[in-house]
């Protein structure tokens, strides 16, 4: 029997990340083997993560980076159930990551996500092991991508709200793509123009302007063309494209955009965000 003394319980606990006494506890148990005390550990995460399975995980964290050629970019949200766990930096080193090694993967979808390898663990298992250490629930809910000529990740104070935002044409003053990162995440585009805007919602905002001018009493025959100046600000305000630019609002993004290069343009965003 190996010697169970404070050294080989803090290796023990920088290698799992359980707690002193659970580690002492577990070398004690497996007789002073190390190895068989991790297992003891995980198979004890295990089944503390599972009780906790049906219990709800609101907070957490956002987090979105780039690929190293700058062509491919990702988010993720990693949940939890206390946002006291959600600001540990060990919870976000996790998500970190497991969103370094999606990166390397390429995974199609969340359920992807699931199954890649972040070391010599998949994600799915590693966030349950990680669960079963705090006492929390974790999980794995969302997952994103963008591929394009260059893409910007970013990611607002906080870590519970995060873009990435996919343009034509690499090599641009990184600033001019961190500008348009951020106005996503601030004003909450629905697509990147006019075009991408999905047949329901134009039917929905052609129906609210039809609505508000009849009830206006504005005459029938003038309807149909007060509800299209409706959707035409609708247009303005919530399609990325033709929104006012936050640092500057006599330009569209549009233009903010052109005046950097005139072939430049947004290609593709995603907007994701927790408790907000």
């Amino acid at each position: 029997m190996a010697e169970i003394n404070a050294k080989l319980v803090k290796e023990l606990r920088d290698k799992t990340g359980a707690g002193m006494m659970d580690c002492k506890k577990a070398l004690e148990e497996a007789a002073g083997d190390f190895e068989k005390a991790q297992e003891i550990i995980r198979k004890r995460g295990q089944a503390i993560a599972n009780k906790r399975a049906d219990r709800e995980a609101t907070e957490g964290v956002v987090l979105s980076r780039s690929s190293a050629n700058g062509k491919t970019g990702m988010i993720i949200a990693l949940n939890c159930e206390t946002d006291f766990v959600a600001k540990n930096a060990d919870f976000i080193a996790l998500g970190y990551s497991i969103l370094d090694a999606a990166l390397k993967a390429n995974p199609a979808d969340l359920e992807g996500l699931r199954e890649i390898m972040v070391g010599d663990k998949k994600a799915a298992d590693l966030v349950l092991e990680k669960s079963g250490i705090t006492g929390e629930k974790f999980e794995l809910s969302y997952f994103g991508k963008v591929e394009a000529a260059a893409v910007q990740p970013y990611i607002h104070p906080g870590n519970k709200l995060a873009t990435l935002v996919g343009f034509s044409k690499a090599g641009i003053d990184v600033q001019v793509y961190k500008d348009v990162a951020m106005q996503v995440a601030a004003m909450n585009p629905v697509s990147v123009d006019k075009e991408d805007v999905p047949e329901k919602i134009l039917a929905q905002e052609l129906e609210i302007g039809r609505e508000q001018a009849r009830r206006e009493g504005k005459p029938e025959d003038m309807i149909e063309k007060i509800a299209q100046g409706k959707l035409n600000k609708f247009f303005k305000e919530s399609t990325l494209m033709n929104q006012e630019f936050v640092k500057d609002n006599k330009l569209t993004i549009k233009q903010y955009l052109e005046s950097k290069d005139k072939a430049l343009k947004a290609t593709a965003f995603i907007r994701y965000t927790l408790n907000v």
